[in-house]
């Protein structure tokens, strides 16, 4: 198969690589019909996140059609078009149970083959993949694979932030997990969705999403419109979906007293002063997010055309052309790049 490989700060190469096979009797293998380059990839291709190993498999984002399945797995068949999450997990362990798939006391990496190829084994199939009432069409399958994650990331963070009808709302970051937080947010019953953007595209794309306004101003300026935009209270809901120490205070003093933060960002180098958060009043929750918590209801609303995520994918590419992508991305001329294998 063809695989994307991670060599070095900038060195992205798409190689033959092994076919996956079965490891465990739990396992199942699936052709990806899209795979996608994903924000957080961007940490070991700028040089910002060390390398375990040289070089490494890329990706993380998966959907496609099951082609093999371990003796054990029982709701998954050969033949299923399925979308899994990015970490693998059994689905009945007291953490999964109580939504925390992203926990599990047996979880793995699900994209620890390299999602960014041809073909992916997943772990613990029956307890990651969600299989779609029928074959896709072609159409739907860019929406099901921002299911995998950003969907599913963004909507986490609606849901730790405590998003429901008559709040105000403002998102941290306008990349492809902060504009599906707007999503998520309008889908939640929002009564306004403040969007933080500096870039006319994405700005356009979060009011088509439900952004009901758009606040270019950051730091200071940008705490304060907020606070001029909610009659200097702060927003209900905050979602971060960045990961700097900026968009962490950014999200904090944008929060009213009694307020919640959902972050959502991959935390690099964010440290919070005990006294800040003691005196903000402020519920904080995030992490990975448990996106298999959320799968059946997000392929159900996209299945039914509720909604249509994959709008977050502005440059398509074949699959070998990742490097093209991953560069795109780097250089903000994409929102998110779709990989066709």
């Amino acid at each position: 198969m063809r695989g994307t490989l991670l060599y070095g700060p900038g060195d992205i190469r798409v190689e033959d690589r092994d076919d996956p096979q079965l490891l465990a009797s739990t396992d199942a293998v699936i052709r990806l019909a899209a795979t996608c380059v994903c924000g957080s990839d961007l940490w070991p291709y700028r040089g910002l996140e060390p390398m375990a190993a040289s070089p490494i498999p890329m990706g993380h984002e998966y959907a496609g059609v099951v082609e093999q399945v371990g003796t054990e797995v029982a709701t998954i068949k050969v033949g299923d078009f399925a979308v899994g999450s990015f970490f693998a997990s059994d689905n009945t362990c007291d953490i999964c149970r109580a939504g925390y798939q992203t926990h599990c006391i047996h979880r793995e990496f699900a994209g620890a083959g390299g999602a960014q190829s041809q073909l992916l084994r997943v772990p613990l199939a029956d307890g990651t993949l969600v299989a779609t009432p029928g074959m896709p069409d072609p159409g739907l399958i860019p929406s099901l694979l921002a299911a995998s994650d950003v969907l599913g990331t963004g909507w986490f963070a609606a849901v730790a932030a405590a998003v429901a009808p008559g709040k105000t709302v403002a998102v941290v970051g306008d990349g492809a997990v902060g504009l599906l937080g707007v999503m998520a947010a309008q889908q939640l019953g929002a009564d306004r969705i403040i969007a933080m953007s500096r870039h006319a595209d994405r700005q356009a794309l979060a009011r088509e999403f439900g952004a009901t306004d758009v606040v270019e101003e950051r730091g200071d300026e940008g705490v304060a419109r907020i606070k001029e935009l909610t009659r200097g209270l702060g927003a209900h809901s905050v979602i971060e979906a960045v990961g700097t120490q900026e968009s962490m205070m950014q999200a904090i003093r944008s929060t009213r007293a009694g307020g919640h933060v959902g972050y959502v960002g991959v935390s690099h180098d964010v440290a919070l002063s005990g006294d800040q958060l003691f005196f903000s009043g402020v519920h904080l929750h995030g992490g990975p997010a448990p996106v298999r918590r959320f799968l059946p209801d997000l392929i159900k609303r996209i299945w039914n055309r509720e909604i249509d995520p994959g709008l977050v994918f502005d440059l398509t590419l074949p699959l070998d052309q990742a490097s093209e992508g991953y560069c795109a991305m780097d250089e903000r001329r994409a929102i998110k790049v779709l990989l066709q294998p």
